[in-house]
């Protein structure tokens, strides 16, 4: 096996096989340049998993190159087209309105697919500016990487540069231009594009293109069953039914956290089941489970309970794309059910773990499972209004000295709840319960499952506004906690602790 040495940027092996499609699928162009473009923040965990040289910010051309004013040497500048449904309204074509495709290189994590977001106008645009703003990129940046520590598929970060180019939003802002990171930035969208023109030729590579993409993935859901065995109406089937597994699972770790993604249009889905396009998200502070945090989701489609519902939706969006390649519509019925099975036991899994349920054959009581007890305390925390990160973290704790202080290690818990009755009465089934477990194995295994540091909205507020002033001692405080959400980092306890009050005040819309 061949190890990749540390690379410089300019040294990376570039093999754009998106590119490669051509037209339709993308366009040509080069980016447009940002006045007097500054190195706002960097993933330095990201930029060694891709291989790179821990100098690899001073190689000559690589600040030009990732604020769009050059262009780095092997790179296909491109905006694809794609098309989707938003807020459940068929919106026809869309496409990368402000983010440039630089192509696909190989790197130690796989080949990865670099994009720039921010750097200007392209064929996509719908008379938008190309830009993103400093606010909307400094949540990207850090939420990107805040999933990735969580253990949640994501897209990733790369860094963000800043430049003083006036961007009109509701206000005057900044322009910022941040580098994603993903295997593919290929969406839903895309395939419900070439459905709806009709372009059957053009779907059916861009499907094909996808299989060779996941041949791996596609093994391992078919138990090694070889692709070349199956006919091509038999692996787009297959893909369809892993497309809905990854998004069963996907949907789980998102409630677990208690994330709301804001806009969960068709658009915005990864082929992969990728985590994408960070706008109006919000990881919760008190739990509310009809909590919406887009301030333009009037109707409260995207609010945080509906979110599995609306993944169903999108997933049979998908489906009717690939309709016209899969002469039998039952069949892909059947394979988008996958999703209605596997989220039970995805959910079952996650909130075990949250528990510290590690013995699963310990109790054939179905009130007494994960999923189950899981439910009735989360419905203890909305009618109190607890804070969800806090009381999951806390409880944690409290199993880790439970051994040694008895019922007496949850008093901390119980504090968390103004009438703490209900949550007395789960406590007592839910001890009665872990008896079967070995309470030090379940304690290290919650710790490890439920974060000490979330994304708050007030912690990235405090750290944008802090970026508009040229200090991005925040953001870096915040993506070194985010790495490692699980850890205890002593000295940082107060990133940890209840929101201010001013914090409910903070309104994130699809302004961006």
């Amino acid at each position: 096996m061949t190890t990749l040495l540390p690379k410089r940027l300019s040294e990376l092996e570039w093999i754009n096989r998106f590119a490669r499609l051509g037209a339709p699928f993308s366009t040509p162009l080069s980016t447009t340049a940002v006045p007097e473009p500054k190195w706002l923040a960097v993933s330095h965990e990201l930029a060694r998993s891709l291989g790179l040289d821990p100098q690899w910010m001073e190689e000559p051309g690589v600040l030009e190159a990732l604020s769009g004013c050059g262009r780095l040497s092997g790179s296909e500048p491109s905006a694809s087209v794609y098309s989707g449904h938003q807020f459940g309204v068929w919106a026809g074509q869309l496409g990368d309105g402000r983010a440039h495709y630089l192509g696909e290189v190989v790197t130690p994590m796989g080949p990865v697919e670099l994009q720039l977001k921010g750097s200007g106008p392209t064929p996509y645009s719908r008379r938008g500016d190309g830009r993103a703003v400093l606010r909307s990129t400094v949540r990207e940046f850090l939420c990107s990487e805040a999933m990735a520590g969580l253990g949640i598929p994501t897209t990733r970060a790369l860094c963000m540069v800043s430049s003083p180019l006036a961007v009109y939003r509701e206000e005057r802002e900044t322009a910022a231009v941040l580098t994603r990171v993903s295997p593919s930035f290929i969406r839903f969208g895309h395939f419900e594009h070439f459905a709806s023109t009709q372009d059957r030729e053009a779907l059916r590579r861009l499907t094909q293109f996808v299989l060779d993409l996941n041949q791996e993935a596609l093994k391992a859901h078919l138990n090694s069953v070889p692709l070349e065995d199956l006919s091509f109406e038999e692996q787009c089937l297959a893909f369809l039914e892993l497309t809905a597994k990854r998004y069963a699972q996907l949907m789980s770790q998102w409630q677990g956290v208690g994330f709301c993604h804001g806009v969960m249009n068709t658009d915005n889905m990864s082929i992969l089941g990728l985590t994408i396009d960070y706008g109006p998200f919000q990881f919760m502070d008190a739990f509310d489970p009809q909590h919406i945090c887009n301030h333009s989701d009037h109707q409260g489609r995207y609010r945080y309970d509906q979110q599995p519902q609306v993944a169903y939706w999108n997933l049979f969006c998908l489906g009717q794309a690939f309709a016209s390649l899969v002469d039998e519509t039952d069949k892909i019925v059947e394979a988008l059910s996958t999703f209605k099975t596997h989220l039970p036991q995805a959910i079952e899994e996650l909130y075990s773990s949250k528990l510290g349920l590690l013995n699963t054959q310990s109790s054939d009581q179905e009130e007494r499972s994960g999923g189950a007890l899981a439910q009735e305390v989360l419905k203890c925390l909305a009618q109190n209004q607890v804070d969800h990160s806090i009381f999951w973290r806390q409880l944690s704790e409290a199993v880790k000295a439970y051994p040694q202080h008895d019922k007496a290690a949850f008093k901390p818990v119980g504090d968390l709840f103004l009438d703490p009755e209900g949550f007395q009465a789960w406590l007592g089934t839910y001890l009665d319960r872990l008896k079967s477990e070995d309470a030090a194995q379940s304690a290290k295994h919650m710790l490890g499952s439920n974060p000490k540091f979330i994304l708050r909205n007030h912690l990235c507020e405090t750290a944008i506004q802090a970026a508009k002033l040229g200090d991005n001692s925040q953001v870096m405080v915040l993506l070194k906690l985010l790495e490692k959400p699980f850890d205890e980092h002593p000295g940082f306890e107060s990133y940890a602790d209840h929101p201010p009050h001013w914090a409910q005040s903070i309104s994130i819309s699809c302004s961006s």
